[in-house]
């Protein structure tokens, strides 16, 4: 595996400028909040932070506004079971990115033709307990021919493990923080 290809993705669920801004240009942003209504100033305000360091960004659910602002594309959620936007137009460069926690799921998001699927949770944390660990992991990655991120319970220490999985990249929201 080619450690350039390793890609990493960092969740907000608020602008947070001081963040972004430590990011490395490796590292992409995607904006996922669904607890609170949509600030459209908000994700204005990411992308152009987001820009200026020279990070793509991708709103979560949200793929009719993510072509409209002229995202770098947007993340489906698992229980986003929607086929609707694959009629949209996107730009050559516009990419999906989809999440999936078992085999079904992984088959759903390759039917909505996500560039990457997001597998998790890879360990256990204190909000999930059960992790799907190393194994089961490599077994649902081997079952896709898409880019796989892991997800879900990922420390400093995990670094390695996770490389030698020889997936894509990982995902995290506290890893960056």
């Amino acid at each position: 595996m080619h450690t350039n290809l390793f890609k990493s993705f960092c969740y907000i669920d608020t602008f947070e400028n001081t963040l972004i801004n430590k990011l490395s240009k490796a590292t992409s942003v995607i904006y996922r909040n669904y607890k609170k209504k949509l600030d459209i100033n908000e994700i204005i305000k990411i992308k152009e932070t987001c820009k200026k360091k020279g990070i793509k960004f991708y709103l979560s659910n949200h793929i009719k506004l993510a072509i409209k602002l002229n995202l770098d594309g947007a993340y489906i959620p698992s229980f986003n079971k929607k086929f609707n936007f694959k009629s949209y137009n996107f730009k050559q460069e516009f990419k999906l990115l989809g999440s999936a926690h078992n085999l079904k799921e992984i088959r759903f998001k390759e039917l909505q033709n996500v560039n990457y699927i997001f597998i998790s949770p890879l360990f256990s944390s204190q909000k999930n307990k059960r992790g799907l660990g190393i194994y089961k992991f490599k077994n649902l990655m081997k079952k896709t021919n898409k880019k796989v991120i892991c997800l879900g319970g990922i420390t400093n220490k995990d670094l390695k493990k996770i490389k030698s999985l020889e997936c894509n990249g990982f995902a995290s929201i506290s890893f960056f923080k």
